[in-house]
C-alpha cells in the first residue's frame, strides 16, 4: 500500500508509538476459550441480514452465521490507517468454530430470547472478544436465522509493567498471548516483581478445551521465596442450563508469608501448602427463573509452618499446623436476572451486570480418622442480591463466611458484608458509595486482616492497619468521557473520599490508630483493543489522617477489572 504524504509521517509515528506503549504495559489474566477448526455450518458470511429483536420472534433456528471482524474496523474512517490496516493483517482473527462452541444454541434448536442473551454474555466474558451482539431474522418459511458479530481484541502482548499501590512498586516483564493461533488458549511467560516475592512462572488457560466445555489451567512458578505447582481442570457450570458440573484442582506451594504492623514486616515464616480438592455437582438447570444446584466433594488441606530464615523477630509464635481433610456437600441457587449497560464500571464498554440473587453454602467435616489432626466443621457461604436498575439508581448487597467449629467452639471466622450503591446522574456521570465490614473472630495467625493503600484507604502505605474488625467506606464521583485517544482506550475520570479502620478485642497488643481518611482525584484509561480489558488507574491521594511518617502525597499507578 502507498505510503501516506509526509506531512502526515509524524502523526503515525505517534499513534504507532501510543499503541505499542500502552500494549506493552498490560497485566496478564489467564482466561480463554478454544476450540478446533469450524464446522461448515458456521462459516463467516459477507454479509448480514436484517436484524429484529430477539424478544420478539420464535421459531426453529435455520442457519447461524458467524461474522468475526478484526481489531480495527476499516469502515470507519478514523480506523483506516496505515498502523490499524497493519494490525489487522498481523492479528490471527478468533476461528469461527471457537465462537460457535460457546453458543448454547444449534441449528434445528427452538429459538428461545434467553439462551441468545446468555450466549452474548459468555462471548463477552472472554478477553480476546471485545463486543459481541446476536441477532436474528425470521424467514419467510418461519425459520429463524441467527447472526453472531463479534469483534477481535490484540492478545500478543509484551509484558512490560510498572504499578505503584500503598507506596510499593510493581513490576514485571514478559511475553503473554491470549488467544493463540485463534483457537483461544492463552500462554504467558512472565518474571515479576512485587513488595513479596519475585516469580518466574508459565501459565497455560484453554477454557473449551478439545471441543468442549472443560477448562484447564495450569501455573509453574520458580519464586524468590518457593515455589508454587497449580493445575485445574472442571467441567463448570457454564451456563444456567447447564445439568451438571465436576473436576478437581491442586496445589503445592512453598512461600515466604509476613506479618504486618504500621505497614512494616514484623515477622516471617515459611508457609508450605499441599492441597487438592475433587466435586461433582448436578441441577435441573433454569426453572421459572431460578438455577437450583447440588454439589458434593472432598478436599485434602494441610499447611506446615516453620520459622523463615531471615525471620526478622527470630522466637516469634508461628501459627499452628493444619491438616484438614473432608468431604463436603453444597447448594447454589442463582437468579436469572442480568441487566446491560454501559458506563458504570467501564468507559462505554457493554457491560453484564448481576443484579438478581445468588446463594451458596458448603458443608463439610473433618475427622482424625480420615487423616485430619482434628475434628471440625468447615463451613463456607456467600450471598449476593440487587436492588434497582443501572438506568437510575441501584444497590448491590452482598456477604461470606468461612470458619472452622472445632470443640471449642468457632476458629478462624470471618464475616464480611459490604453494600455498593449507584446512582445515574447523566449519560457521563455516576455517583457510587460501597461501605465494606469484616468481622474476625480468633483468627488463625497466618489470616491477617489488614487495610491500607492495596485494598481501599488509598492514601496509606498498603497493609497500614491490623486488626480482626475492620470498616472502609468509598464515596466516589465518576465521570466518563466520549475521547477515544487515537481509537484505542477510553478515558474517564473520578474524585473520591475514602475512610476506614481496624481494631480489635482479642488483641491487646495491636495499636489502636483511629479512623483513616483521605482524598483523592484520578485519570481512567479503559483499554479497548487488547485482551488485557481492564481499567488503568492513575491516582493521586492525600492522607488527612495517621502518623508523620505517612507521605502528603501517594501515587497509585495500577489496573483493575473496574472504575
Amino acid at each position: 500500500m502507498a505510503a501516506k504524504p509526509d506531512k502526515n509521517l509524524k502523526r503515525q509515528i505517534r499513534l504507532c508509538g501510543a499503541y505499542l506503549c500502552l500494549a506493552a504495559s498490560l497485566p496478564f489474566r489467564a482466561e480463554a476459550d478454544a476450540l478446533p477448526d469450524p464446522e461448515p455450518s458456521a462459516t463467516a458470511a459477507t454479509t448480514i441480514l436484517a436484524p429484529a429483536s430477539v424478544d420478539s420472534i420464535s421459531g426453529v433456528i435455520g442457519k447461524i452465521t458467524i461474522l468475526n471482524n478484526s481489531i480495527f474496523d476499516l469502515d470507519i474512517p478514523e480506523e483506516d490507517k496505515p498502523l490499524y490496516r497493519l494490525a489487522n493483517k498481523a492479528h490471527i482473527t478468533t476461528r469461527p468454530g471457537v465462537i460457535q462452541q460457546q453458543l448454547l444454541f444449534n441449528e434445528g434448536d427452538e429459538l428461545t430470547p434467553a439462551a441468545l442473551k446468555e450466549s452474548e454474555r459468555i462471548l463477552r466474558g472472554n478477553r480476546y472478544i471485545q463486543d459481541a451482539d446476536i441477532q436474528a431474522v425470521k424467514n419467510d418459511d418461519g425459520t429463524v436465522d441467527v447472526n453472531v458479530r463479534t469483534s477481535d481484541v490484540w492478545t500478543l502482548i509484551p509484558r512490560l509493567s510498572l504499578s505503584r499501590s500503598g507506596g510499593e512498586n510493581n513490576a514485571g516483564i514478559g511475553l503473554k498471548e491470549m488467544n493463540l493461533f485463534g483457537t483461544g488458549m492463552a500462554v504467558e511467560a512472565l518474571y515479576k516483581s512485587d513488595v513479596d516475592r519475585d516469580s518466574t512462572m508459565l501459565k497455560f488457560a484453554d477454557h473449551n478445551l478439545g471441543n468442549s466445555w472443560y477448562s484447564l489451567s495450569a501455573v509453574l512458578a520458580d519464586n524468590s521465596d518457593g515455589h508454587t505447582q497449580f493445575l485445574d481442570l472442571r467441567m463448570p457450570f457454564y451456563s444456567l442450563e447447564s445439568t451438571g458440573a465436576h473436576g478437581f484442582s491442586a496445589l503445592n506451594n512453598d512461600q515466604i508469608d509476613s506479618l504486618y504492623e504500621n505497614g512494616d514486616i514484623a515477622a516471617r515464616f515459611r508457609h508450605e501448602t499441599e492441597s487438592f480438592e475433587v466435586f461433582r455437582g448436578g441441577s435441573k438447570g433454569l426453572e421459572n427463573g431460578w438455577a437450583r444446584r447440588y454439589l458434593t466433594g472432598f478436599v485434602y488441606d494441610d499447611h506446615q509452618f516453620s520459622a523463615a530464615p531471615d525471620d526478622l523477630a527470630p522466637g516469634s509464635v508461628l501459627p499452628e499446623n493444619r491438616k484438614l481433610v473432608y468431604p463436603f456437600v453444597g447448594f447454589e441457587v442463582v437468579e436469572d436476572r442480568f441487566e446491560e449497560t454501559k458506563n458504570l464500571e467501564q468507559v462505554n464498554r457493554t457491560e453484564d451486570r448481576f443484579l438478581g440473587t445468588r446463594v451458596a453454602a458448603r458443608l463439610g467435616y473433618a475427622s482424625t480418622t480420615l487423616g485430619s489432626d482434628r475434628n471440625a466443621w468447615i463451613v463456607r457461604a456467600n450471598a449476593q442480591t440487587g436492588f434497582g436498575s443501572s438506568k437510575k439508581d441501584s444497590l448491590i448487597l452482598s456477604s461470606d463466611l468461612g470458619t472452622r467449629i472445632e470443640d471449642d467452639g468457632p476458629q478462624n471466622l470471618l464475616l464480611g458484608v459490604s453494600a455498593r450503591y449507584y446512582r445515574r446522574q447523566s449519560e457521563r456521570r455516576l455517583f457510587y458509595a460501597s461501605l465494606r465490614g469484616t468481622y474476625g473472630h480468633n483468627l488463625d495467625i497466618d489470616n491477617q486482616l489488614l487495610v491500607g493503600g492495596d485494598n481501599g484507604l488509598r492514601g496509606y502505605p498498603l497493609r497500614y492497619q491490623g486488626g480482626d474488625r475492620a470498616a472502609i467506606l468509598t464515596l466516589e464521583q465518576r465521570f466518563f468521557t466520549d475521547w477515544y485517544p487515537f481509537r484505542l482506550f477510553r478515558v474517564g475520570g473520578a474524585v473520591f473520599f475514602d475512610a476506614g479502620k481496624t481494631w480489635s478485642d482479642q488483641i491487646d497488643s495491636l495499636p489502636n490508630q483511629g479512623l483513616l481518611r483521605n482524598v483523592g482525584l484520578g485519570l481512567r484509561l479503559g483499554n479497548t483493543r487488547s485482551g488485557q480489558g481492564r481499567m488503568t488507574h492513575i491516582d493521586l491521594a492525600f492522607p488527612l489522617d495517621g502518623d508523620q511518617s505517612i507521605k502528603n502525597v501517594q501515587l497509585i499507578i495500577e489496573t483493575k477489572k473496574s472504575f
